[in-house]
């Protein structure tokens, strides 16, 4: 059987998927990556990844015979998928099958921090809603301007589960999209205009802290910041700072420069909601992403494609 290398976890029912077609290597196990390279790499014809994890430069560059790489979820940017298109490798991903999921973590997400719900929550546990009364009135959703930064597949799910919620729509991206929302050319000036701006823009050096200070004091001392994108897209000392002056007010976080290490300073702010990246973790929909990550390694044994190539890659 060809020979796969996994890196990261994956589930018991991929496992045996995988174990039906693949001589199975865990990157977590290989102790010594210089012989291991000698001995096995030559062998290794696929990958199975994540996007958290990716492949490391240097263990590509020593797997001579590499042809592709499947990643276990939409973002790739911890894969050089530009190296591998060079080389001829095919990178794949698992696109709209976790898009209904991660939007949903987005609404959570601005509910969670409209409505303080962990503020409440905490009210009522610490019994001083018998002791002090009601607890303080919080803002309505209803009717709101919400900025969305990326407007593919994942931004327009967000966008049609807002619609209840009655939101003016403004988006920001490269380039104007065939979409019923306004475009704005302007980052900062989309901020300035908006009640809420939400992150689900692609991760990488593209989009490096392209939520910057300034951008963070347009949205204001009343404006709430989602990021259900990649943590490197927001300036994390920037957003700690403007919500400790409070020149930012509210921040909904399933993403963090560092993960999982999450500056104590940020953990310790009361107007945050901090999710540890479970954008898209539903037992329903973490299935659908593994068995599309298994079907695109099933494809290229068999036509020497992909199912769902990353752009580079198409």
């Amino acid at each position: 059987m060809p020979d796969l290398l996994i890196i990261g976890d994956v589930t018991p029912p991929m496992l045996e998927r995988l174990g039906s077609a693949f001589t199975i290597h865990r990157y977590s196990e290989i102790s010594n990556m210089e012989g291991w390279l000698k001995e096995i790499g030559p062998q290794i014809g696929h990958i199975l990844t994540n996007g958290h994890d990716g492949v490391p430069p240097d263990l590509m560059a020593g797997l001579e015979n590499l042809k592709m790489i499947s990643c276990y979820g939409v973002g790739y940017d911890a894969i050089d998928a530009a190296e591998a298109a060079r080389r001829g490798i095919i990178v794949t991903h698992t696109p709209n099958v976790l898009n209904a999921e991660v939007a949903s973590t987005a609404v959570l997400l601005l509910l969670a921090c409209y409505r303080e719900l962990l503020r409440d929550e905490a009210y009522v546990r610490s019994g001083d809603w018998a002791k002090k009364g009601n607890a303080a009135l919080t803002r309505s959703l209803d009717n709101q301007t919400i900025g969305i930064l990326g407007m593919g597949r994942i931004g327009q799910e967000i966008a049609r589960k807002l619609e209840p919620w009655s939101p003016t729509i403004l988006y920001h991206t490269r380039s104007p999209k065939d979409v019923p929302y306004q475009y704005v050319g302007s980052l900062e000036e989309m901020a300035a205009d908006c009640d809420a701006l939400i992150c689900i823009t692609p991760g990488g050096d593209a989009t490096r802290h392209l939520v910057n200070a300034k951008v963070l004091s347009a949205l204001g001392s009343k404006g709430t910041l989602v990021n259900v994108s990649r943590g490197s897209v927001v300036d994390e000392a920037a957003l700690i700072d403007a919500l400790e002056s409070g020149s930012l007010g509210w921040a909904g976080l399933d993403v963090f420069e560092e993960e999982p290490e999450v500056p104590e300073r940020l953990r310790a702010l009361p107007n945050v909601v901090l999710l540890p990246h479970v954008g898209s973790a539903t037992v329903e929909t973490r299935a659908a992403m593994g068995n599309l990550s298994i079907d695109n390694l099933l494809e290229h044994l068999k036509s020497g494609q992909g199912l769902t190539p990353v752009p580079e890659c198409q």
